[in-house]
C-alpha cells in the first residue's frame, strides 16, 4: 500500500457490511468487502482511500488480539492460584482485559495479561507471593533522586549514551532493505546530539531540527542495523504561579491535526465539563491533567494505526497507554485554547528503558513545560502526591526525544505504509516491494553509559 495515503481519511465512516464482519473479528470477509468495493471502481475517492487505510487496520488486528479467552483464563489461574471464572469475569467487565472478536470468539490482546500486572498491585502482589512474578518493588529511588536534585537546584543536566539496533529475519535468501532508526532530536532540553557510528556506510543523518529525526541505511536483511549517540539533557525545575499569568496568550499549536487531534462534540463537551468557566490557561491544563490522571485508566494498548480517532477512543473508554494519554491531553488543551504539543522517544533511566510519550504545553510567560500524564497517573495509583504534582509542568532528565511532532513524515519518506505512521520510537523498515511486517523485525534499546554534567548554569528556554 502506497505510504502517500492521507492518514485523515480515518475519519470516513465505514461501510455497513464491512464494520459488521470486522467488529465480528472475520477479517478474512472483511478483505474480500474491502477488495469488492475497491474493485468495483465506483467509489469517491474518499471513501476508497479510507478503505485502502482499513485494510491495513484488518490485517493487522489478528496480530493484535492472539490469546483466545480460556488460554487468558489458565495463564492467570497459573500465576495467581485461587482465581476463578468470576474474577475473570469482572475483568472483562471493569475492562481491565483488553479483547476483541477474532472469528466470532473473543481473544485477549497480546499485552493485557501484562498489563494487569503493571497497574493492579494487588494482583501483582498474588503473583509474586507464588513465585510466579519477580517483586513489583516500588518507585525508582534513581528516580527520585533526580526529582530531589531538580527541587533542590533547580535544575539537572546529563549525558546519555545510547545504542539501537534493528534485527530481521530473512525469509529465504537475503534482501536488500532500507532501515530507519530513531535518534534525538535536538531542541526543547536536548543539546550536544553526536551520532558516534553506524553500522553501514553511507548512512543518511537527518537534520538536528527534524521532526521526527532518524538515521536512515540500506544493506541486507540478514544484517544488523544499528547506531551509537550521545546526547544531553537540560531539565529546569518549573514552578508556575496562575497569578502570574500574562493576559495575552499565543494561538499556535491550538489547530486540529486530522484525524487524531480533532475536535468532536464529544470531547468540546467533555473539555467544558473539565474547565469550565475557568480563564486562566495554566489551571485550565491543570484541571485536564486532573481529569487525565484520575480518570483515564493506565493500559497498554493495540497499535495507534488500529483507532481511528485515538483523543475520543481513550475519553469513551477511559483508558489508555502514554501516548494515547498525551493524545488526550493535547487535544483536550487546544480545544481550550491552550497550545499543546507531542514529544516521545524513549525513558532512559539505567535498568529501565523502554518507548514513551509526553506532552508539552504553553503558557505565557513561563514557555513551555511538560506533562507526563502516565507517569502522574502512576503517582496517582500509589498515592504519591509529590510525584503527582511533579509531573504537571516537569518531566525527569531520563528522556531520550526522537519525535517533536506527531503524525510527522520522516525526512526520507518510506514507499509503503509505516510501521507506525504517527511516532519515531522502534524505526522502520522496507523492502523493495513492500514493509517489513511486524514479526520479522525487532528492535532493542540499550544504555550504554550516563553521567552528570559539571555545569548547569545556563537555563534553557525551550523552544
Amino acid at each position: 500500500m502506497s505510504a502517500l495515503v492521507d492518514l485523515k481519511y480515518l475519519s470516513v465512516p465505514l461501510p455497513e457490511d464491512i464494520l459488521h464482519a470486522r467488529e465480528h473479528g472475520n477479517f478474512d470477509l472483511a478483505l474480500t468487502l474491502i477488495d469488492r468495493r475497491i474493485a468495483g471502481g465506483t467509489l469517491p475517492e474518499a471513501l476508497k482511500k479510507r478503505l485502502l487505510l482499513e485494510r491495513e487496520i484488518v490485517l493487522q488486528l489478528p496480530h493484535e488480539y492472539t490469546i483466545p479467552e480460556e488460554e487468558a483464563f489458565e495463564e492467570l489461574k497459573d500465576g495467581l492460584g485461587e482465581f476463578t471464572r468470576e474474577e475473570f469475569d469482572r475483568l472483562i467487565l471493569d475492562h481491565d482485559l483488553d479483547w476483541a472478536y477474532v472469528n466470532g470468539r473473543r481473544h485477549i490482546h497480546e499485552d493485557s495479561i501484562a498489563n494487569l500486572y503493571k497497574v493492579r498491585d494487588d494482583l501483582s502482589r498474588r503473583a509474586y507471593e507464588r513465585g510466579k512474578r519477580d517483586d513489583p518493588g516500588g518507585p525508582s529511588p534513581l528516580l527520585d533522586a533526580a526529582i530531589a536534585e531538580m527541587k533542590e537546584k533547580g535544575q539537572v543536566c546529563a549525558r546519555f549514551r545510547m545504542r539501537t539496533e534493528m534485527t530481521l529475519k530473512p525469509d529465504g535468501e537475503p534482501r536488500k532493505v532500507r532501515v530507519w532508526l530513531p535518534i534525538p532530536c535536538e531542541y526543547a532540553q536536548v543539546r550536544n546530539v553526536k551520532i558516534l557510528s553506524c553500522s553501514h556506510r553511507d548512512a543518511h543523518i537527518g537534520a538536528p531540527e527534524a521532526a521526527q529525526r532518524t538515521v536512515c541505511m540500506e544493506g541486507t536483511d540478514d544484517q544488523p542495523f544499528w547506531v551509537e549517540y550521545e546526547y544531553e539533557t537540560h531539565m529546569r525545575y518549573m514552578q508556575p504561579e496562575p497569578s502570574r499569568v500574562a493576559a495575552a496568550q499565543p494561538t499556535f499549536y491550538t489547530e486540529e491535526l486530522a484525524p487524531h487531534i480533532h475536535f468532536t462534540p464529544y470531547l468540546k463537551e467533555l473539555c467544558k465539563e473539565i474547565v469550565g468557566r475557568e480563564e486562566n490557561p495554566l489551571i485550565k491544563a491543570k484541571l485536564i491533567y486532573e481529569y487525565v490522571t484520575h480518570f483515564v485508566k493506565y493500559s497498554y494498548m493495540r497499535a495507534y494505526f488500529t483507532m481511528p480517532m485515538i483523543p475520543e477512543h481513550a475519553a469513551i473508554n477511559q483508558r489508555g497507554d502514554c501516548g494515547v494519554q498525551a493524545l488526550l491531553f493535547i487535544t483536550l488543551c487546544r480545544i481550550a485554547g491552550v497550545p499543546a504539543r507531542w514529544q516521545s522517544g524513549l525513558y532512559t533511566e539505567p535498568g529501565d528503558v523502554g518507548c514513551h510519550d509526553w506532552a508539552q504545553f504553553y503558557v505565557a510567560p513561563y514557555g513551555w513545560m511538560f506533562c507526563d500524564c502516565s507517569f502522574g497517573g502512576s503517582a496517582v495509583r500509589r498515592g504519591l502526591k509529590e510525584r503527582e504534582a511533579f509531573y504537571f509542568c516537569n518531566i525527569d532528565p531520563f528522556r531520550m526525544p526522537a519525535a517533536a511532532e506527531f503524525q510527522h513524515e520522516l525526512e526520507i519518506p518510506p514507499r509503503f505504509m509505516r510501521y507506525d505512521p504517527y511516532d519515531n520510537q522502534l524505526g522502520e523498515a522496507e523492502y523493495e516491494d513492500g514493509p517489513v511486517r511486524r514479526g520479522r523485525r525487532s528492535t532493542h534499546h540499550t544504555l550504554l553509559a550516563v553521567s552528570g554534567l559539571d555545569s548547569c548554569k545556563e537555563r534553557p528556554e525551550y523552544v
